[in-house]
C-alpha cells in the first residue's frame, strides 16, 4: 500500500493525459514509451489498460524481469536495451503520444540531449512524464537522519548532492526542472510534488490510514508551498 500511496498523484496525471490523448486522436490504443523503465512498474499497468508500450532500459536484467512481469499479467511489452539518449537511434520519429521520463535525468550524463531524444519520438501534441528528485526534500531527509552537514551542503551544491558518497550526481529544484524541459523544446503544463508526505510518515501510521495519506498527498500536491519540498517533482510537458 505505501508504494501505491507515493505513486497516486503521478498515476492520476497519467491517467488524465492519456484521457485527453484519446479524446484528441480518436486511437483508444495509444503509442508509449518508458525510457528507463527498468521492470516495468509503470509499463505493465500502462499495457494492461490497453495501450502499446516500450520499455527502453540500458539494464539486461531488467528487460529480463520486465518480460517475465508482463508474461505474468497477460501483457505484451516490448523491450529495448539501450539509454535514453539512445531513443532516437532505436524508435521512429514521431511515433510515440506519451514518453515517461522518471528517475533518468538525475543520472544521465546529459540531461538535456536526452530530452531531446525524448522529443524526437513524441508526435505533435503528445507528452512527456518527467520525474525527479528534489533537492530540498533531500535536505530535509538528511537532517532527519541527524546529518545536518550533509543537509546543509545540498542546499549550498549546485547539482543538490550531499557529498562525494551521495548516489545521485544531480537533482533539480522545480525552477531548474521546468527551465530544462522548456529548452528542450517542450511547453511545461502541470507541476506536481510526489511523496510529500509519505516519505515522512512511520509505516505504522501510514498502515492505519493509507486513502487518508493518499487525499493528503493529493491536496498537498500542487500547493504552492509542499510541492517545493516533495522527494520528487513530477512535470507534464508537451511537444
Amino acid at each position: 500500500m505505501r508504494d501505491a500511496t507515493r505513486q497516486t498523484v503521478v498515476w492520476e496525471a497519467l491517467r488524465a493525459v492519456l484521457g485527453d490523448r484519446v479524446a484528441a486522436t480518436g486511437r483508444q490504443s495509444l503509442d508509449i514509451v518508458d525510457a528507463g523503465g527498468g521492470t516495468g512498474g509503470f509499463a505493465v499497468p500502462l499495457a494492461k489498460l490497453g495501450h502499446a508500450v516500450t520499455v527502453v532500459d540500458p539494464s539486461p536484467d531488467s528487460l529480463a524481469a520486465l518480460e517475465r512481469r508482463a508474461a505474468e499479467t497477460g501483457v505484451g511489452v516490448k523491450g529495448l536495451q539501450g539509454e535514453a539518449a539512445d531513443l532516437g537511434e532505436l524508435l521512429r520519429p514521431d511515433s510515440a503520444d506519451l514518453v515517461l521520463c522518471h528517475s533518468v535525468l538525475e543520472y544521465v550524463e546529459d540531461p538535456a540531449g536526452a530530452l531531446g531524444a525524448v522529443r524526437g519520438i513524441l508526435r505533435a501534441g503528445g507528452a512527456v512524464s518527467v520525474l525527479a528528485a528534489n533537492p530540498v526534500a533531500t535536505a530535509i531527509h538528511r537532517s532527519l537522519a541527524g546529518h545536518f552537514d550533509e543537509a546543509r551542503q545540498v542546499l549550498s551544491d549546485a547539482a543538490g548532492r550531499w557529498g562525494d558518497r551521495d548516489p545521485a550526481p544531480r537533482r533539480f529544484g522545480r525552477d531548474a526542472l521546468a527551465a530544462l524541459v522548456t529548452r528542450a523544446g517542450f511547453t511545461v503544463g502541470d507541476v506536481h510534488g510526489v511523496r510529500i508526505f509519505a516519505d515522512l510518515v512511520p509505516g505504522m501510521l501510514t498502515e492505519g490510514d493509507p486513502d487518508g495519506l493518499i487525499a493528503l498527498e493529493r491536496a498537498a500536491a500542487a500547493h504552492p508551498v509542499l510541492r517545493d519540498i516533495a522527494t520528487q517533482l513530477h512535470v507534464i510537458a508537451y511537444r
